[in-house]
């Protein structure tokens, strides 16, 4: 008959203990993978800008960055190229404004909203005259009008036949008063239904900022903020058939009527002028695009200035954008190498950041720092200095841009010793990886 023998039941138990220790815990620990590094994400420095827009203090003013319009000229499909230009202009935020924030009258660039609602419902490839209309008594009677009003004007005569393009030509060019109203008859029935219709486009387009209560901004309330202005300024030079047209001399207009073109203003600063005019109430208010080129790239971008005070003050003003643009207009630090976005700790104690390995830079002007950093890590428990563990993507000027992350110092395996008195995160992260 056997005998109970606790001996050797404890002797078993801590055998098989020691067994499992050795086939299961040594394996598990010394064998089984890390626990991942915990990550802290980080926000390096934003770049300092070279110089920044001078814009004026008075007014309301706004500039906005733009695709030439020479690389929609060069596309294939044109009128696509343009458009997708116009959307980028539309979801652009300014590069700066200055000035004030409130609407101000903003005489004639009410003609450029003017031309852009009229296409958008009456589209025109470039070059094509478009339809013809033949002048009524009222078109006639605007001329006499606004002429004894000593506005701009260009002369017409009743029952003579226009085009579109010519009507648009004298309204841009020669900043017909005249053709801007019968322009928004021609097109929606009346002025007030092209009123109706140019005010709902311009809250459809994010521009609720700016109101137009006549087609040709005579009246006060006409009015905009430097920042929707830009916008238009934007979306007319990059609209081929406006683009066209102010590309061509005054002599285009039709029946070659000496109209001189109002728009031109500083071109020898890289200025191209799209709409430059002066109202007692709105000062002088200019439209414009401007062009700055460093070695092989030129950068574009499209500007508004509302109530400055004299044409002197204009040409002061201007040279000061563009002497801050030519310093301001470079390759920009985008994501710099060896930026952290990221520190990554090990359960052990080691620690090591992750670093921009490749820079990113963009061409342009960069008044705004980029956007907030989007940070994709791998899952890192160990590795050497200079591997990869993710990436970096930032917004900078409407484009996203990345860039690999990379581990500043390495992380080093913990060895044996931590392993065997650590089983808690072993085991953890060995089930975390099945």
């Amino acid at each position: 008959m056997s005998r109970f023998r606790p001996g050797r039941v404890i002797g078993i138990s801590v055998g098989t203990l020691v067994i499992l220790m050795i086939g299961v815990y040594g394996p598990a620990t010394l064998l089984g993978p890390l626990p991942t590094a915990a990550v802290t994400l980080m926000t390096p420095d934003a770049p300092v800008a070279a110089s920044t827009p001078a814009l004026p203090a008075a007014g309301t003013s706004g500039i906005l960055a733009l695709t030439p319009v020479s690389e929609a000229a060069d596309a294939a499909d044109t009128d696509t190229a343009a458009a997708t230009d116009g959307a980028a202009a539309l979801g652009a935020a300014p590069i700066a404004t200055g000035g004030g924030a409130e609407a101000l009258p903003m005489a004639s660039a009410a003609k450029i909203i003017t031309a852009l609602v009229v296409l958008d419902a009456k589209p025109l490839a470039v070059g094509e005259a478009g339809p013809a209309y033949s002048l009524v008594t009222a078109d006639y009677q605007d001329y006499l009008d606004y002429t004894a009003e000593d506005a701009r004007t260009v002369i017409v005569f009743p029952g003579e036949s226009w085009t579109e393009r010519e009507m648009l030509q004298a309204m841009i060019l020669g900043s017909s008063n005249n053709h801007a109203d019968t322009l928004a008859r021609w097109a929606f029935g009346s002025v007030d239904a092209y009123l109706a219709a140019a005010n709902e486009w311009l809250a459809a387009n994010g521009m609720g900022d700016t109101t137009v209560v006549d087609a040709n901004g005579l009246s006060d309330g006409s009015a905009g903020t430097g920042a929707d202005l830009a916008r238009i300024a934007a979306l007319a030079a990059t609209n081929p058939v406006i683009a066209d047209i102010i590309a061509k001399p005054a002599s285009a207009l039709v029946g070659q009527r000496g109209v001189n073109n109002t728009t031109a203003y500083l071109p020898d600063e890289g200025i191209t002028g799209i709409s430059r005019s002066y109202t007692d109430a709105g000062g002088v208010c200019f439209l414009f695009t401007a062009a700055v080129t460093v070695d092989t790239e030129t950068f574009t971008f499209a500007g508004a200035f509302l109530g400055e005070p004299d044409y002197d003050t204009l040409t002061a003003d201007l040279t000061a954008l563009m002497a801050s643009a030519r310093a301001g207009i470079t390759q920009l630090p985008v994501l710099t190498q060896g930026d952290a976005y990221a520190t990554l700790t090990t359960a052990w104690g080691d620690t090591a950041d992750a670093v921009v390995g490749t820079p990113k830079t963009r061409f342009g002007w960069q008044a705004a720092t980029p956007g907030e950093a989007v940070v994709d890590l791998d899952a890192v428990a160990t590795g050497r200095a200079g591997s990869s563990v993710g990436r970096v993507t930032v917004d900078a000027f409407g484009e996203s841009v990345s860039s690999n992350l990379k581990l500043e110092r390495t992380l080093t395996d913990p060895g044996p010793g931590w392993r065997l008195l650590h089983p808690i995160p072993l085991i953890t992260a060995l089930i975390d990886s099945q």
